[in-house]
Order: structure tokens, then C-alpha cells, then sequence
């Protein structure tokens, strides 16, 4: 627990958040609903005056943080291969950010389960600040490019592009189950998560759902799968996954939307998890330039593709 009250002052780079976000992300491990309360209760202040969640913080406020109790759960130290394997996959690193190729398997963060998640290990790289932040996510068995700022001022710049219908081009990889109809398609069709079937819970399209958008485009046809590109237009949970679901080819691996048989043939192929890659980011830099990152196909993904029959 800590002791004592904390004043702090607002620099430049933490100006622009809610004061709600800001303890969030400095007050790592207390409950996010305890949180609430101090704010609620006046025991957080700016300038000596109670304030709301979504009040938002100008450089040179003066925050007055309480005193409050920390999880004592232990810290997950990464171990020196999965430190060693991150810094090798780091393609991209700026004083503001950084780009990284994730291994499928690892999971973005901790959390339900998860003692130790991508965003952890990075902390505990050498030279890397204990601020750095998760700009967006990719599921875990998801492999491919993820962006990570080092700076306040750059991640709220990515994820308010990230907002903005294309305003980071995405790309993935994919094999589908089947032929696909067209060799460029848009699938429009809105999402609902958190939908419960058979005790799992699932994204599905729904009318109700959020807007969704993603086009696919043909790179190569066999005769049992499609590769694909695919191109999330909207950033939703599972958007992709669903949306191949939902015109009728699902992705090969995909052990909650898939084809169990199907996918049960491709691991004698060697095609033993969800094939989805994201194979490149085209990036607006706040400085007007634009930068390209590719990730090819990882080693557990490649190989098995060989082993299809082309038609």
C-alpha cells in the first residue's frame, strides 16, 4: 500500500488523457473499480478540486494521487529465451515506437489465465520503459506485426488513426476453408461480441452489432482453401475470423468459428493453428511520412502451404 499522498504535475506528454485512463495506466495493479471510487469520493484531485472520470488532463495540473493498496501478487519475470526471441522480432524501433512480429501462442497482455502476455515481456526488455503501451491487439494465436508506443503522445495519436475507417492499412494473411467466389470481396456486416452459445462465448453478425468492414482479396486457390488478404477496414474483436465465417469460408485452424474436420486434415499437412498472419502495416507518422513494415509468413505457416494442391 502506499503510505502516503502523492502530488504530481502534468507534463506535456501525459496532457490530453482522462484522469481515469491516466491512474489506470500509473496505478498498475489496483482494481480499476477502486479507481472509480477515490475519484468518486474527491480523494483524487487537480488543482485542489474534485473532478469527474472524464475530465481531461492540461499540462501543469497538479494531480493529488492517495494513498491505496497495490496487488501483492507477484511480478511474472519473463525468462532470457522469450527475451532473446522478442528482441530478435522487433522490426521497427523509434523514440516513440516500437514494432514487433508476435509469435503466435503469446497473448498481447495478462490476464484470465494468462500470467505473462506480450506487453509484460516487453517491459522487462533491456532499455525499454515500464510505460511502454499495447496500441492495439492481435488474439493469440494470431502471428504478425503489432505496434507498441514508447510515448503518451504517439499511442493516442495511432489509436485515435485507428478510429478512422483505413486510417492505418492493415493486412493478413489468411487460409480459408473452400473456393472463394470473387478474387476481391467487401464483407459489410455488422458485429456483436460476447454472445453466448453453447456456454462459449463468441463473436457473431448481428444487426445490432457495431459496423464492421473488411475486404478480401485472392492470392492463391487450391483445391481444399483459399490464401487470402484481408484487409480490416473497422477494427473489431475476431473481425476477420467472423466475417470469412460468415460468407462461408472459414479460417483454416480456427477452433471456435472453423471446420473440425477440415482442420483436423490441414495438421497432417502441418498446419497445426489458426492461419492468420499479419503480414503488414502502412503507417502514417505524425511528421507527414509514411512508414511500410512486412512480416512474412512464419515457419509454422509456410511450409504447410507447399504441401496443397494449386488449381
Amino acid at each position: 500500500m502506499s503510505s502516503e499522498v502523492v502530488f504530481h504535475t502534468i507534463s506535456d506528454e501525459e496532457g490530453g488523457q482522462r484522469i481515469d485512463n491516466y491512474l489506470i495506466a500509473r496505478l498498475k495493479g489496483v482494481p480499476k473499480s477502486l479507481i472509480y471510487r477515490i475519484i468518486r469520493k474527491g480523494e483524487v484531485r487537480i488543482n485542489k478540486g474534485r473532478v469527474k472520470p472524464e475530465r481531461k488532463l492540461v499540462p501543469g495540473d497538479v494531480v493529488r494521487i492517495p494513498p491505496v493498496r497495490v496487488s501483492s501478487k507477484p511480478v511474472v519475470v519473463a525468462g532470457e529465451d522469450l527475451l532473446q526471441v522478442l528482441t530478435d522480432r522487433i522490426v521497427y524501433e523509434s523514440p516513440s515506437l516500437l514494432v514487433i512480429n508476435k509469435p503466435s501462442g503469446l497473448a498481447v497482455h495478462g490476464g484470465s489465465g494468462v500470467n505473462l502476455g506480450l506487453i509484460e515481456a516487453l517491459r522487462q526488455l533491456p532499455g525499454q520503459h515500464k510505460s511502454l503501451e499495447l496500441v492495439h491487439r492481435l488474439d493469440r494465436d494470431t502471428s504478425g506485426l503489432v505496434m507498441v508506443a514508447k510515448k503518451r503522445s504517439m499511442l493516442k495519436y495511432l489509436q485515435d488513426l485507428l478510429r478512422q475507417e483505413g486510417g492505418i492499412d492493415k493486412t493478413y494473411l489468411a487460409l480459408v476453408k473452400g473456393h472463394w467466389s470473387k478474387r476481391k470481396t467487401l464483407v459489410d456486416a455488422p458485429l456483436r461480441k460476447n454472445e453466448l452459445i453453447s456456454g462459449e462465448r463468441v463473436v457473431k453478425v448481428a444487426f445490432d452489432g457495431k459496423p464492421s468492414k473488411t475486404v478480401f482479396s485472392v492470392v492463391q486457390q487450391y483445391q481444399q482453401a483459399t490464401l487470402v488478404k484481408a484487409k480490416p477496414i473497422t477494427g473489431r474483436t475476431h473481425q476477420i475470423r467472423v466475417h470469412a465465417l460468415h460468407v462461408g469460408n472459414p479460417l483454416i485452424g480456427d477452433e471456435k468459428y472453423g471446420d473440425r474436420e477440415l482442420n483436423k486434415a490441414m495438421k497432417s499437412l502441418g498446419i497445426k493453428r489458426l492461419f492468420l498472419h499479419a503480414t503488414s502495416l502502412n503507417i502514417p507518422l505524425p511528421d507527414g511520412t509514411a512508414l511500410f513494415l512486412e512480416a512474412p509468413l512464419p515457419e509454422d505457416l509456410a511450409p504447410g502451404l507447399e504441401k496443397l494442391t494449386v488449381v
